[in-house]
């Protein structure tokens, strides 16, 4: 267990951040692998694998509802210096990660062959999307572990033994990705299934790894069999705070699921260039993530400890940081948004499209970055459903001016990139200001200089 409560809040900042952006640049490699390789394949194959690849955020729901509760609530009792009830929480996780490992197993392979048909572009696509999620589901399913053994240390503001595990999870992807989507050294490539079972065989191994450092050497908090029975209080504390920070990605999901929509009636090599940009972006976007979650266990500590002041200047330390980095990753988009899509595919139609894509989407990069940081300080705090709030909003002037606009004659494209970046200018405005309300609800009045007291979660 480490201790925020005492120490520089910007040092402590860079601390959890270094390997967080450690382990998530090696994530941005295999991002690199993953997808030179994919659309080394064709468009039809980038389309259908960006497509399947969207109920990565289904996924992201249910997982983040997993682990924004246990790092708010493991690291409020932390803060309080109350061993006993971190590690309930954490048992009680425990038995939530189970659940939602069936739901998810059960659901997805049911839905594969409907979601396929229905966003897809053309049959090949449709076909490409099918297999990647035969191979890609159960690499989902390994999610749930990894997280929550991830968020119960990350509570106790530990997150060195995650991230090391996830970088050789990564390092594994990104050896596999080759060699089972294009045949290297086996010479039997196996297309977009290779690159869904890689995955699912790095995740397996990181699993392994992840569970054998947990019981070996962790001593704070742990597995106790015995108190994996429901207790209902916590489960609906640890879903009332974890909801909305689900339901955010839920409504994220949406989002995308709109823009494929929206592509789909221009093509395959039109919706492959939304599906590259994407990813692009998740790959420039990580930075920022690795910052943000830093801040949520800081944040959680202090406001357990009731040190108000602290809780603010983590969110001021970690939105300075934010800024400068995704400033600098949108001036590299503007500037060679080409020569990053040109990278992963030579197809002119499929670049011009992913172009046209980043040029408009780079400005979210910012904005978007300050709406993490305030996600993470709602998590700290205990109380999420204002960034869930903000998101539902947001996607509903998004959703209906999108869907009108692309049923009428002459609809381009960038219609809907330049709608997506004004909303979120607008929703990161009311997001803000929610946390600034917040912070006064339950911090009291601003003065960083000294102590708060905090009500209770």
């Amino acid at each position: 267990m480490k201790d925020l409560t005492q120490g520089p809040i910007p040092k402590h900042v860079v601390a959890l951040s270094i390997p967080m952006i450690f382990g998530m640049m090696l994530q941005t490699l295999y991002f690199f692998v993953d997808l030179y390789f994919v659309s080394r394949l064709g468009d039809a194959a980038i389309a259908g694998v960006s497509v399947a690849g969207n109920l990565m955020f289904v996924a992201f729901f249910l997982t983040q509802m997993l682990g924004v509760g246990t790092v708010a609530m493991v690291s409020h009792a932390v803060g309080r210096k109350d061993r006993a009830e971190a590690n309930h929480v954490f048992n009680q996780a425990t038995a939530i990660a189970a659940v939602f490992t069936i739901v998810t197993l059960v659901g997805g392979y049911a839905l594969i062959g409907p979601y396929a048909r229905f966003f897809a572009p053309d049959e090949a696509a449709r076909a490409a999307g099918t297999t990647f999620l035969t191979w890609f589901i159960p690499c989902l399913v390994l999610q749930f572990p990894m997280v929550l053994v991830g968020s119960g240390l990350r509570g106790t503001g530990i997150v060195k033994p995650a991230m090391v595990v996830q970088s050789v999870t990564v390092l594994l992807n990104v050896i596999l990705a080759p060699i089972l989507i294009a045949g290297w050294g086996t010479g039997k490539p196996l297309g977009v299934a290779g690159a869904g079972l890689a995955s699912s065989l790095a995740a397996a191994i990181g699993v392994a790894f992840l569970a054998v450092y947990f019981i070996r050497l962790e001593h704070y908090i742990g597995f106790q069999l015995r108190d994996w029975k429901p207790d209902w209080r916590v489960w609906g504390r640890l879903f009332n705070i974890g909801l909305p920070a689900g339901g955010e990605f839920m409504l994220m999901a949406i989002f995308v699921s709109i823009m494929y929509w929206a592509a789909r009636d221009f093509g395959t090599a039109a919706q492959a260039g939304v599906g590259l940009g994407f990813r692009v972006n998740q790959m420039l976007f990580v930075p920022a993530l690795a910052i943000a979650f830093a801040a949520a266990p800081i944040a959680g500590q202090n406001f357990g400890a009731r040190l108000g002041g602290r809780v603010r200047e983590t969110f001021s330390a970690a939105v300075i940081y934010i800024t400068i980095v995704m400033a600098i990753c949108t001036a590299v988009v503007q500037w060679k948004a080409a020569t990053l899509a040109g990278f992963f595919t030579s197809d002119p139609a499929v670049v011009a499209s992913a172009v046209v894509f980043l040029s408009y989407l780079s400005w979210n990069f910012v904005p978007t970055g300050v709406l993490v940081t305030c996600s993470s300080l709602f998590q700290a705090m205990g109380n999420t459903w204002p960034a869930l709030g903000s998101s539902a909003i947001r996607i509903v002037i998004f959703a209906v001016p999108a869907i009108w606009m692309a049923g009428r004659p002459g609809f381009d494209l960038r219609d809907v990139f330049a709608l997506s970046v004004a909303t979120v200018f607008l929703q990161t405005v009311m997001t803000f200001a929610w946390l600034r309300l917040e912070f006064r609800r339950r911090l009291g009045e601003d003065s960083p200089a000294r102590p708060q007291a905090a009500q209770g979660a």
